[in-house]
């Protein structure tokens, strides 16, 4: 078990080149990846499972505890990153599917490295937790009517649907998870040092399947994707820190609301994008797998010089 922790938190630590590293694969091999497309939505199960692995009631108290500053990384999640992925479609031409792909990616509640990322940048951990795990659980309602609201003018939107499959594929696995920590807490002792190494190979695979999927369309807007993706996730990050200066809060909760602004679900935007779709529409959530992570860790460490 020692060593599958020590693989465990290397992995882990690395996310950022796996995810390179099985994008390129995917690009290079894709009728090698792009099997694994079914099997997307079965991957974000296990993920999320995972997480319910290590949700506890103290990430809940936090909520009644400061639920001022809750309130507002919530509200900034589920405004800021879906507002600018409306004006980002509106000022620079892309397909009508890249275009509800960016927004729904946007739509998404906030990553789970999100909180790896504020602890990095010695931000409030328990705050960016709080967060995560309150949008995740709204996920199911917020998500698909804001899809809806924004997204339908370039596809047709079943959010009713969307809200079963996330339902399906976020609620049941926290729950199971969560769950599975009362009913057998000796095996998840056991389990939580090995959920890096299971998380990373999870969003690795939806990477690497979407892109083998897409290759063609990659090929030729891949370009205009990335750089969408790239303001898309700055701005998240900027715009979110001036909005919790704005609500007066310290530095450590301003690093904490702006990571979890930038960073996104894209695993879930993935999924769903695939599922509703089309495999063209998940390009901007892998793009955005690769990259907040690397931008995450940057701007991470960078904040980690402002006490």
């Amino acid at each position: 078990m020692r060593f599958l922790e020590s693989i465990s938190n290397f992995v882990g630590k690395t996310f950022a080149v796996w995810v390179i590293l099985f994008a390129v694969l995917g690009y290079v091999m894709p009728d090698t990846f792009k099997q694994l497309t079914p099997w997307i939505v079965s991957l974000l199960g296990i993920i999320m499972f995972g997480m319910g692995l290590t949700i506890s009631g103290k990430d809940f108290q936090e909520v009644v505890r400061r639920p001022l500053d809750v309130g507002l990384g919530v509200l900034a999640q589920f405004l800021i990153m879906p507002l600018l992925a409306v004006v980002l479609t509106k000022l620079i031409p892309m397909p009508a599917e890249v275009a509800a792909g960016v927004i729904l990616v946007g739509c998404c509640p906030g990553g789970t490295s999100s909180n790896v990322m504020t602890y990095l940048s010695k931000g409030d951990v328990a705050l960016s937790v709080a967060c995560t795990s309150v949008t995740t659980l709204l996920a199911p309602i917020v998500t698909p009517f804001l899809v809806l609201m924004l997204a339908s003018e370039y596809l047709p939107v079943d959010a009713w649907a969307m809200f079963l499959s996330i339902v399906k594929v976020v609620l049941l696995p926290l729950g199971l998870g969560f769950i599975a920590q009362k009913l057998l807490p000796g095996f998840v002792r056991a389990a939580v040092p090995a959920l890096p190494l299971v998380s990373v190979t999870g969003i690795v695979l939806i990477v690497a399947a979407v892109v083998g999927a897409s290759k063609g369309a990659i090929a030729q807007s891949g370009l205009l994707i990335f750089a969408v993706v790239v303001l898309h996730n700055g701005l998240g990050y900027l715009i979110g820190y001036l909005a919790a200066r704005a609500g007066g809060l310290s530095m450590a909760k301003r690093k904490a609301i702006a990571i979890e602004v930038g960073m996104q679900n894209s695993g879930l935007g993935a999924a769903l994008a695939t599922a509703y779709f089309s495999p063209l529409a998940a390009v901007p959530s892998a793009i955005f797998s690769v990259w907040h992570n690397i931008s995450g860790a940057l701007f991470a460490n960078w904040m980690a010089r402002f006490r």
